[in-house]
């Protein structure tokens, strides 16, 4: 069992706390009250970021010490929206969010995942007519050794899960996000994720 904080109480979040409590992690779930957010993050071993992208920087360098020495998983992409709501362009272009992230907290292990699909398919992968991906980016390979076990507890089998090296991959997987729209105004809402076929 470990013990788990989840920063971000929406859709994202909420999905991620409530399955991952199911495998057995004690699981906090920190909403926007004021202070809420460092109460979790500092009783928590892992911390997953599933706050709005483009807060994100700001909310979780506010965290510095509360996130030191601890492991961020960053599920989030930060996006400015178009007119329908949907993400338009990267606020981070040439960088990415996990990249910010790691560079503001020094001090804190950042592991990107679960970044590339619609957030049913985070605790649901088997549900898919073929076998999705889920990608790992970060710098400390130990820390996404234990982010690896966690999605396995989400259901994600190991053939499933692609380590792609360095914090810097995370950039080719939150580009990823341009996709999204296109493919909602074209199928809908239907839960997807991107596949790596060999």
């Amino acid at each position: 069992m470990t013990t788990i904080a989840v920063l971000g109480n929406g859709r994202v979040g909420g999905n991620l706390a409530a399955a991952l409590s199911r495998a057995g992690h004690e699981v906090m779930v920190a909403d926007r009250a004021p202070g809420a957010a460092a109460d979790a993050a500092r009783t928590a071993r892992i911390v997953i970021n599933a706050t709005p992208g483009a807060g994100s920087l700001e909310r979780l360098a506010a965290l510095r010490d509360e996130l030191s020495g601890k492991i961020l998983v960053d599920v989030s992409n930060a996006t400015t929206d178009g007119p329908d709501g949907l993400p338009a362009d990267l606020i981070h272009p040439g960088s990415s969010l996990a990249e910010q992230l790691q560079d503001a907290l020094p001090e804190t292990r950042v592991v990107k995942t679960l970044n590339t699909m619609l957030f049913p398919v985070m605790t649901a992968p088997a549900t898919l007519t073929q076998a999705p991906t889920a990608f790992l980016s970060g710098d400390d390979q130990q820390a996404k050794q234990e982010v690896g076990d966690l999605l396995t507890d989400l259901g994600w089998h190991k053939e499933w899960i692609t380590d792609l090296g360095g914090i810097q991959t995370a950039r080719a997987t939150e580009a990823a996000i341009l996709f999204v729209p296109h493919l909602i105004r074209s199928a809908g809402f239907t839960p997807f994720a991107i596949s790596i076929a060999r």
